[in-house]
């Protein structure tokens, strides 16, 4: 860390801007903090996850790289023209979703959030997730986003799914099940 905060507010954003990493400054509304806000959300949202007593250990320990990750590509959000997230590390995330996802059964219903409190909490990371992708996504129509942080939210987001699942199980509560056929017919 090149500079310690000795003082945390320095009211420059008083008037509705901020700074980025560059010394640049842009309205606190842009689409560059917005994305890199929703980021920093599901960083704080995985820590919910984390907090939650019996959180198996290869789960926390893959969370904890993830949030590192994070941090990571939240900077380069915040630092035009910063690399930070490296096709390196969306294969580490595929490689550790295939090694979750081996011994799971095969998905035959849609999975509704639930499933015990760890398991629940990930499904709310997972949709901070989605919209941190679809900040991006926005982000890179006006301005020049490196595709690795899209490529990175995505795999992610399909990660924290099937943690959801190995979560839901560990905990005994199981997985919630959507129940289509609930609906009965010619009822609106």
């Amino acid at each position: 860390m090149g500079n310690r905060l000795s003082k945390i507010y320095t009211r420059t954003g008083d008037d509705g801007s901020t700074g980025l990493g560059d010394g640049s400054r842009t309205g606190k509304d842009s689409l560059r903090v917005t994305a890199y806000g929703t980021v920093d959300e599901l960083n704080s949202t995985i820590g919910m996850v984390l907090a939650i007593e019996g959180v198996p250990a290869d789960i926390a320990e893959a969370l904890v790289q993830v949030q590192h990750e994070l941090f990571d590509l939240g900077g380069e959000l915040c630092i035009p023209g910063m690399a930070m997230i490296h096709d390196a590390d969306i294969d580490r995330l595929e490689q550790v979703l295939d090694h979750f996802n081996a011994d799971l059964p095969a998905l035959k219903d849609f999975i509704l959030p639930g499933g015990g409190m760890a398991a629940a909490t990930g499904h709310l990371a997972r949709t901070v997730c989605r919209r941190a992708e679809r900040d991006v996504v926005a982000l890179s129509r006006v301005e020049d986003i490196r595709p690795q942080a899209q490529r990175y939210l995505n795999r992610l987001s399909d990660l924290l799914f099937v943690l959801c699942r190995v979560m839901a199980r560990a905990s005994g509560h199981g997985e919630v099940l959507w129940q289509h056929e609930r609906r009965r017919k010619g009822s609106a």
